[in-house]
């Protein structure tokens, strides 16, 4: 599933070559997404994005008549192609700009989901409530602290909270915890204000590092040129059980949070 080092990869790449052009068509072949493809992109043509941004794991493309929200869901991508390149099975929409080239959207799965938001009309339903960006420079240290002190949620899952902290997955959470040194399945309101910072700033590391590597290769990421992210190769734990740990070799061990795998060192995180 993209996470939000592949969406924000997704969003450097795209936002070069589709930012103040001209929208000429938007082609829409498969409206069945997670939530019907609205029929109000037909707002687009004649629209050029004048910017565009990211909310958690949401890409926001903003014009003067609205904003276009798109979430790449469990399998979605935005390629750039050209405007008559043939579409596979599974290109659902395109968004066709006036130099020939087009967004196009894929998604196997058909989880992902696109949204119209008009001008004026205040902040998405879906976004309300998220909480803040854990890239942002201005989030406060001791928010998970604060946040924290009446939940008795395992500290992994309360950091893949979006109302706590908006966009950290599954496979971003296991490895700032290992960097923290925290134990994934310790009781969120047990962990003091120090090992929360501590925290903080390793979320913003992992993060900060996937998006430098271009996202995480796992699956079918592509980025929005079609190249693969390398941040796998950076891996400390996400997917590594039994394999030795990175700081002290001893063997990683792996649990379930959530319905989830989670894997830890037991002598480096406690």
């Amino acid at each position: 599933m993209p996470e939000l080092p592949e969406v924000e990869t997704t969003r450097r790449g795209v936002a070069p070559h589709v930012v103040d052009r001209q929208i000429v068509r938007v082609d829409v072949r498969e409206r069945r997404l997670r939530w019907p493809v609205p029929e109000a992109l037909a707002e687009l043509p004649g629209q050029r994005f004048c910017s565009v941004g990211r909310r958690s794991k949401y890409l926001k493309f903003h014009c003067t008549a609205g904003t276009l929200l798109v979430h790449l869901g469990m399998s979605g991508s935005l390629r750039l192609v050209a405007a008559d390149a043939a579409p596979g099975k599974h290109a659902h929409v395109d968004i066709v700009f006036d130099n020939a080239i087009a967004l196009r959207y894929i998604d196997p799965r058909r989880f992902g989901s696109m949204h119209w938001l008009p001008a004026g009309s205040g902040e998405h339903p879906l976004l309300a409530g998220l909480g803040p960006e854990p890239l942002d420079e201005a989030l406060d240290p001791d928010h998970l602290h604060r946040a924290s002190r009446r939940r008795r949620l395992a500290v992994k899952q309360f950091i893949m909270d979006s109302r706590v902290i908006a966009g950290v997955g599954n496979i971003y959470a296991c490895e700032a915890l290992f960097l923290a040194g925290i134990h994934p399945g310790r009781p969120s309101r047990t962990i003091s204000a120090k090992r929360y910072r501590r925290l903080t700033e390793a979320v913003r590391d992992v993060l900060g590092q996937a998006v430098a590597a271009g996202g995480t290769t796992l699956r079918d990421f592509l980025g929005g040129d079609g190249r693969p992210g390398y941040f796998s190769q950076q891996l400390h734990v996400y997917g590594r059980g039994g394999e030795p740990c990175t700081k002290c070799s001893g063997s990683l061990r792996e649990l379930r949070l959530g319905q989830r795998s989670t894997v830890f060192c037991p002598s480096c995180q406690t």
